[in-house]
């Protein structure tokens, strides 16, 4: 979601009518995004139980809809489809003219494997496993693509060797930041942020705190949405781990600005991670390990540092926890994400675009 709205607001600001499809399941229709979209439409999911008896994705299943295709096929314009959910019409022979353009985010089949993996909940594992089933058969949809665009150069190569007849190119997800804003000096705790009620992470949070976070004398927040039970009763047996549910956005952007560290982990080298880049153009200190980078193009620097033992996590805290974020650091950080630049890669897009509507 976060990709999409700031890729809507790009396009705004190259002054291209852009006509919003989407599908109302919990959350208000966006006045905002009325304002900035030429058309929102808006199509209601057919969530529930027996959306899961379907050869197709559930997620795929319950957003099909015969109103969104009469819409689509009201006029020539290209078609954007975020990510493998909405693809259902891709493959649609009356839309066999139209520009088609895939968004991915992840290579959902092997995202939603290893959430599977993580899971600790005995039914949403099993769906979650047969979900990763479904979605590795329908992901052959993508033939139906005129052109790919993926957020990591290793899922690139993904889809160049298995569709090697679509173009496929890298471009970074769209994000909030347009600039650098970084707090030179230090902070006197460490941070892990990220949607608490999502298995990756909460996996994450615990391995951290198990092997790295209980060796340590520093303070520690972990910020993020909705614990589960479980993971609040675990973090309250760690003396100098706060935990910090649902901050709203303000709290959650000083959190990550007066930050000293930012610790990032994780056990699936997938996609892009925008907490990544949106620590890295706010945050002072970022420690991570080297899956969390892979396929960004991002290496290790004075300012970024890997790590992939726990050993190595401790060390590397100690070492910067007497340390300073310069204005050096800074200009290093800048140099890092310029390939990150919204308007650079509106620009890659829309040249992208043209040259397959030619």
């Amino acid at each position: 979601m976060i990709d999409v709205f700031y890729k809507i607001k790009e396009f705004r600001n190259k002054g291209i009518k852009v006509y919003l499809h989407c599908f109302e399941y919990g959350r208000a229709k966006s006045q905002e995004l009325e304002a900035l979209c030429e058309k929102v439409y808006y199509y209601k999911r057919h969530t529930g139980f027996m959306s899961n008896f379907s050869g197709l994705p559930y997620n795929v299943k319950s957003r099909i809809s015969a109103e969104l295709t009469k819409n689509l096929l009201s006029n020539e314009f290209p078609i954007l489809f975020e990510v493998l959910h909405t693809c259902y019409l891709l493959s649609d022979q009356r839309l066999i003219k139209r520009l088609k353009v895939y968004r991915h985010s992840n290579i959902e089949h092997d995202y939603y494997k290893h959430l599977a993996k993580s899971e600790k909940r005995f039914l949403k594992k099993i769906y979650l496993k047969l979900e990763a089933g479904k979605l590795k058969r329908f992901e052959s949809v993508i033939n139906h693509a005129d052109l790919i665009l993926a957020v990591n150069e290793c899922d690139v190569s993904y889809f160049k060797n298995k569709y090697p007849k679509i173009k496929t190119e890298f471009l970074p997800s769209f994000h909030p930041n347009n600039e650098i804003n970084i707090k030179e000096g230090k902070g006197d705790y460490i941070l892990y942020n990220g949607n608490l009620s999502i298995s990756e992470n909460y996996a994450a949070v615990i391995w951290l705190s198990n092997n790295v976070f209980n060796k340590i004398n520093t303070s520690v927040k972990i910020a993020g949405l909705d614990p589960p039970e479980f993971l609040v009763s675990e973090l309250k047996k760690y003396k100098n781990t706060e935990l910090v549910a649902n901050p709203d956005e303000k709290t959650m952007n000083d959190l990550i600005a007066n930050a000293h560290i930012h610790i990032l982990y994780t056990e699936q080298a997938t996609g892009l991670k925008l907490k990544l880049l949106n620590v890295l153009h706010t945050g002072r200190f970022v420690i991570c390990n080297d899956k969390m980078l892979e396929g960004t193009g991002l290496i290790g620097s004075n300012g970024l540092i890997i790590c992939n033992s726990p050993q190595d996590f401790i060390s590397q805290i100690e070492n910067l926890s007497q340390k300073e974020f310069t204005k050096d650091l800074i200009s290093e950080r800048r140099s890092q994400l310029d390939k990150f630049s919204n308007q650079r890669n509106m620009e890659k897009l829309l040249g992208l675009i043209n040259k397959k509507g030619e």
